[in-house]
């Protein structure tokens, strides 16, 4: 009996069954990475145009070096908070992932979330450096989804409390008054503790959205999420107010970084560009002057967005390079 016997070829159905999803994925695997790396040429190069380098390094130049170095560590203490979104994701898929393989995702991500929105940073460079590491699409998605709920009901929970206490008070003429800001908070805080009462009391623990299973979290786990997020927000505001003049509360700062956060999301403008100024100065000029804020928001953008994006951009290539070797087997979808 030949070979040939032995082992009939299989027929042209079995063939393709076989081979036509990963033949498929291998033609569209290498355009579809150039072109994520084209875009990301095309977004660093729009967004270096935008930035006046003169302004910011002369901005730079006139605050105190302890100063900066202040706002710097507040800014590494805050991208790490952030990169630990994805550590609760981890436990979330309960997927073998070291915290040396997750936390360096969670920066870079961030940086590029945001610098070049959400859609770059947040969502595609997740994918591409969890799919690096041997993550499964249906983890990526819920460690995204995971890390977006944290972000947000973590922003609700602070606002919430920033916002019904009236610290913040809105400018003459504003369509939204001091008193409907305050509404706005409590209808924040009434959200926050309802998403706790869900994770505690709800018997359904799970859906299915367009073939992906979403697992309501434990209690526990849904105020860890709480605190990290609002911890995130409150070290954003806190490098704000170590650059801004000192006339200024912290609880003021961090009221109106809660507002301009919800018109640069309404905007969809990359890094919000001109959002934040816009904001800041309409609600503060009357407390300090625009030049002194102008200067406090162009270091902070410096520090906080430009700085951590060059060096994270760094922090990608020797992941890329070194992404086979960091591979761990998937774990379950």
């Amino acid at each position: 009996m030949n070979h040939s016997d032995a082992h009939p070829a299989p027929s042209d159905a079995q063939a393709a069954e076989h081979s036509t999803p990963k033949s498929r994925w291998s033609r569209w695997k290498r355009p579809l990475t150039l072109a994520f790396f084209l875009l990301l040429i095309v977004l660093f190069t729009a967004l270096a145009r935008r930035i006046d380098w003169a302004e910011v390094f002369a901005t730079l130049a006139d605050f105190k070096l302890r100063t900066l170095l202040i706002a710097a560590a507040l800014t590494v203490t805050s991208f790490i908070t952030y990169a630990c979104f994805d550590l609760i994701g981890r436990t979330y898929i309960r997927q073998k992932l070291g915290w040396r393989q997750i936390l360096p995702v969670g920066v870079i991500s961030y940086a590029f979330n945001l610098n070049l929105s959400a859609w770059v940073g947040g969502i595609a460079m997740r994918y591409r450096l969890y799919s690096r590491l041997g993550v499964s699409n249906g983890n990526i998605a819920k460690i995204l989804g995971l890390s977006l709920a944290t972000n947000w009901f973590g922003y609700m929970t602070l606002a919430g409390v920033v916002f019904s206490s009236g610290l913040v008070t809105m400018p003459p003429g504003w369509k939204l008054s001091s008193t409907a800001l305050q509404g706005v908070g409590v209808l924040l805080l009434c959200i926050s503790a309802g998403y706790l009462v869900a994770c505690r009391f709800s018997k359904r623990r799970a859906w299915t959205i367009r073939g992906m299973e979403i697992n309501l979290p434990s209690l526990r786990m849904a105020g860890l999420q709480l605190a990290l997020g609002a911890l995130n927000w409150s070290l954003m505001a806190a490098v704000i107010f170590t650059l801004l003049p000192g006339k200024l509360d912290y609880p003021v700062v961090l009221g109106v970084l809660m507002i301009s956060s919800i018109a640069g999301v309404i905007t969809h403008i990359p890094a919000g560009l001109g959002v934040l100024e816009a904001v800041f100065i309409a609600l503060l000029q009357h407390e300090v002057s625009r030049g002194s804020l102008l200067a406090g928001l162009i270091a902070y953008r410096a520090i906080y967005f430009i700085l951590p994006l060059l060096i994270t951009v760094l922090m990608y290539l020797v992941i890329e390079a070194k992404a086979r070797a960091l591979r761990v087997k998937p774990g379950p979808k």
